[in-house]
């Protein structure tokens, strides 16, 4: 009978969630430097040595969630966007509900708008089913995020401000927007709002915005 080491196994098992905490670590910082780290910089702000993270380097690399510039700063990769992409049915599903609810009592066309690079594009878009007139606002539309009340609002997230941001004729002239930030959910930049063809209530309509934000948050999470 050969005798077994049952703290081998477990001392590999930290080692292994030890460098894929280190690896997401890695990437979540990435991903909040636009201007991309060196080495050195992320070995600091991991408090680890450049080997270590020389190591991570390697795998995040040859799988296209990190990659080197000529500068040699480490940016995010293409992979990373590709499971981005992967994800947005989902997110789109989870919110659909809320995103129904609000139309109705709106009266006015709903969406989720989420962050791809410095713009913001419609997810998931819900039509009121009895009004005589709305705005068709299709899915996949983009928009720079300093301009209409979807970007705007998850600018204003950014820095915590939950409150609805209204809007009028940014992108479409006579196009009216409110819109909240969807906040709490890790590693998602997105709002909730409606666009309608006519001036919103932002009294009466803000607080249902702000509501379905919450709720889409809630499911997400």
């Amino acid at each position: 009978m050969r005798a077994v080491d049952a703290t081998a196994g477990s001392g590999r098992t930290g080692e292994t969630s030890q460098t894929l905490d280190r690896g997401l670590r890695l990437l979540h910082l990435v991903a909040d430097t636009p201007t991309g780290l060196t080495v050195s910089e992320a070995a600091n702000l991991l408090g680890v040595g450049r080997a270590a993270v020389y190591r991570l380097v390697g795998p995040l690399t040859a799988h296209g969630m990190l990659r080197r510039g000529s500068d040699g700063r480490l940016r995010i990769g293409a992979g990373v966007l590709h499971l981005a992409r992967r994800a947005q049915p989902l997110l789109a599903e989870g919110a659909m509900q809320a995103l129904r609810r609000l139309a109705e009592q709106a009266g006015a066309t709903a969406h989720l708008t989420m962050v791809e690079g410095d713009e913001g594009v419609a997810l998931a878009v819900v039509e009121p089913s009895w009004t005589s007139f709305h705005v068709a606002y299709r899915t996949g539309a983009r928009h720079p995020l300093e301009r209409g009340a979807a970007g705007r609002a998850i600018l204003a997230g950014r820095s915590g401000a939950a409150e609805p941001v209204s809007s009028s004729g940014e992108l479409e002239s006579g196009a009216y927007g409110v819109a909240a930030p969807v906040l709490g959910v890790p590693g998602l930049e997105a709002s909730v709002g409606v666009v309608a063809l006519a001036p919103l209530d932002v009294d009466l309509v803000g607080p249902q915005v702000l509501a379905a934000a919450t709720t889409v948050a809630a499911t997400l999470r």
